[in-house]
């Protein structure tokens, strides 16, 4: 009788390969759990939650959500259910409401209801903002060392991404001035 079971396990785990394939997914809902996790105190008491979760079964639980409802969602449709989030944050002059999605980040001012957005486009790794119906791009990654970023002009140059590329950036832009300026 046990070998059937094994013998079953096996045809289903190569049945689920093959259907499977190429779609990894993002696991959202045990990064979300994980990310809470790293947050509730200091290095001890996360890996006391930590073991505690694997012993529950928080995290098989949420692994087994993620694998067999969640990815196969974002698969389909192309947007995580776990990923959009929402928060409020305090600024100087305003509150904003903050809403994540898959895509993007709606930015809203709580005190004059203005608008702008965020957006990724993953088809070719650029931020644009959108605001009152115009979009422009800012942003694009060339490689994990160098995004191409707008200038005041409205063309894009090639930045390294380290500390010196940043500060280079700030410089031609004028951006050093603005931040003295604070």
């Amino acid at each position: 009788m046990r070998k059937y079971y094994l013998s079953l396990v096996v045809v289903l785990c190569l049945g689920a390969s093959l259907t499977l394939q190429s779609c990894l997914g993002s696991f959202a809902l045990t990064n979300k759990v994980l990310n809470w996790n790293r947050q509730v105190g200091d290095k001890f008491v996360n890996e006391l939650v930590f073991v505690a979760f694997w012993i529950l079964p928080v995290y098989e639980l949420t692994g087994l959500a993620d694998l067999l409802v969640i990815n196969s969602i974002e698969f389909w449709s192309g947007e995580n259910p776990v990923v959009a989030e929402t928060k409020i944050i305090d600024g100087k002059d305003a509150k904003y409401k903050v809403e994540s999605d898959a895509t993007g980040y709606t930015v809203t001012n709580l005190t004059d209801k203005s608008q702008f957005r965020f957006n990724f486009d993953a088809s070719d790794r650029s931020w644009s903002i959108e605001k009152d119906g115009q979009e422009q791009k800012f942003m694009t990654f060339v490689d994990d060392k160098h995004v191409k970023m707008i200038t005041p002009e409205g063309d894009f140059r090639t930045v390294e991404l380290s500390q010196q590329g940043v500060y280079a950036y700030e410089q031609m832009v004028g951006a050093g001035n603005f931040y003295a300026a604070r």
